[in-house]
């Protein structure tokens, strides 16, 4: 349970109508009584950021009156003695919650011609997708615009022939989901967190950094824009979500090695089932011992394009000796655990050496991406009670561990229960190749889908709502 003390919740509508919960601190007399204020906020262009992200900057974009595009239209003061859980779960207690567009979303969810129930992870057309541009002239960034697909679903656009995503990769990405809840709204899961690793991307490739201001409302945008593509909300936990990609790509023409003058940022949205068909159950791994997925001082630490470009055929090749995953070792020595293809590793020791119960263990390393999924089980495994390790693997210790699995916003967890290396066939856990999840995974596993679909309390603040 959570208990508020002297804290505001405030609806915030966009200026399209899209609504959505913000707390803020009340101090002096407002803690004394209900207050109501009315906030117009002017519209504004985004400046680029120069410098790396930080815990203020944080604070400042969950600050209503900073929020561009945004209003705060109602503030309710919480009493201390006001407990709840996320005050948009349907498991609230208490006084009710300020109240959303809940109208709005079940009128328009699910409402798409799509086969619900055979969708699998492509590409489909949806209504639009959004768009903002910076250019080197002004500095600044675009109000964000959505732009629709055309009649007969084309989703191209024109690109500068010398633009310097197509001649030097000037291309990062993100990957997070919405979903349709319980309680009948929709919501992202941990948005924050996306903001700030394409904010460390975009650094990394010395491009202008999408303020997460702005990568908020463009991903909230787009997926209230195409709220009839996201699955309908499934009781047992098994229907789909809606997936937002947002892209940051150098779009201004450059033939000399050097920065655009112009970058697009851009979110699309497609609804998706499972990445794999097998959803969680567990498959066989192939370690790639003849490819490298990253340098140690290179960008395998950011969401860069190339990275996945780089993985295509490795990953061709594992699937066509049979094993639809592949992981990797370290590009040094050849000896530790790096990550899987397009996934964190992960694994797990019931009793460790020194008589600790519940271990998650998972890859240290500056090549390593930092998973958002990885992120959110490694703290779901210390509020269970697990010690968690991050630190490096040794190839020999996989055999040692009771759990293995892969990690990430597509999948959340994948099992492994076995993994070839070279000509050995290494096993995991007591019975490997029966087919069977580990508990733990299976535990992480429904934990996860249960808060991202509103069935469990959301006790971390996680979700983020749009509708």
């Amino acid at each position: 349970m959570f208990s508020y003390a002297g804290n505001a919740l405030t609806r915030l509508t966009f200026s399209n109508g899209i609504e959505r919960e913000h707390r803020s601190e009340l101090t002096g007399s407002s803690r004394s009584k209900r207050s109501h204020r009315q906030v117009t906020l002017p519209l504004r262009t985004y400046a680029a950021r120069t410098r790396p992200y930080s815990s203020a900057d944080a604070t400042k974009f969950l600050d209503a009156r900073k929020l561009p595009f945004l209003r705060a239209t109602k503030v309710i003061n919480c009493c201390s003695s006001l407990s709840m859980r996320d005050s948009g779960s349907s498991g609230a207690t208490g006084t009710a919650p300020v109240g959303t567009n809940r109208n709005t979303a079940a009128q328009r969810v699910g409402r798409a011609a799509v086969d619900w129930q055979s969708l699998g992870f492509g590409f489909t057309p949806t209504n639009c997708y959004v768009k903002a541009v910076w250019r080197e002239q002004t500095g600044t960034w675009s109000p964000v615009e959505v732009v629709p697909y055309g009649p007969n679903g084309e989703a191209t656009f024109p690109l500068h022939v010398a633009s310097t995503a197509l001649h030097y990769g000037q291309s990062i990405f993100e990957g997070l989901k919405a979903f349709a809840c319980a309680d009948g709204h929709v919501r992202l899961f941990r948005p924050q967190e996306n903001a700030r690793r394409l904010e460390r991307s975009a650094l990394r490739l010395n491009m202008p950094v999408v303020p997460a201001a702005l990568f908020l409302e463009a991903v909230t945008r787009c997926v209230y824009e195409n709220l009839e593509f996201v699955p309908p909300y499934v009781e047992q936990g098994g229907g789909g979500s809606l997936y937002v990609r947002p892209v940051l790509f150098g779009s201004g023409g450059r033939i000399g090695l050097g920065p655009a003058d112009e970058y697009t940022f851009m979110v699309l949205v497609v609804p998706v089932g499972n990445y794999y068909k097998g959803g969680l159950s567990p498959v066989t791994a192939y370690i790639s011992t003849n490819y490298d997925r990253a340098a140690p001082r290179g960008v395998g630490h950011v969401k860069v394009a190339g990275n996945y470009a780089a993985d295509l055929k490795p990953s061709m090749e594992a699937k066509q000796r049979g094993y639809p995953i592949n992981l990797y070792l370290d590009a040094r020595e050849q000896k530790f655990i790096e990550e899987f293809g397009t996934s964190n590793f992960s694994a797990v020791r019931y009793l460790d050496e020194n008589g600790n119960r519940y271990v998650y263990v998972t890859p240290d390393s500056p090549s390593v991406l930092e998973g958002v999924t990885n992120k959110t089980l490694m703290e779901l495994s210390l509020d269970a009670g697990m010690k968690v390790e991050r630190r490096r693997i040794p190839v020999e210790e996989l055999a040692t561990f009771d759990e293995v699995f892969a990690s990430g916003t597509a999948v959340v967890i994948t099992a492994v229960d076995q993994i070839v290396y070279g000509d050995q066939v290494i096993g995991i856990g007591k019975h490997p190749g029966s087919g069977q999840v580990g508990p733990v995974a299976r535990r992480l596993y429904d934990t996860v889908r249960g808060l991202q679909t509103g069935r469990l309390p959301d006790r971390h603040g996680w979700t983020y709502l749009v509708a």
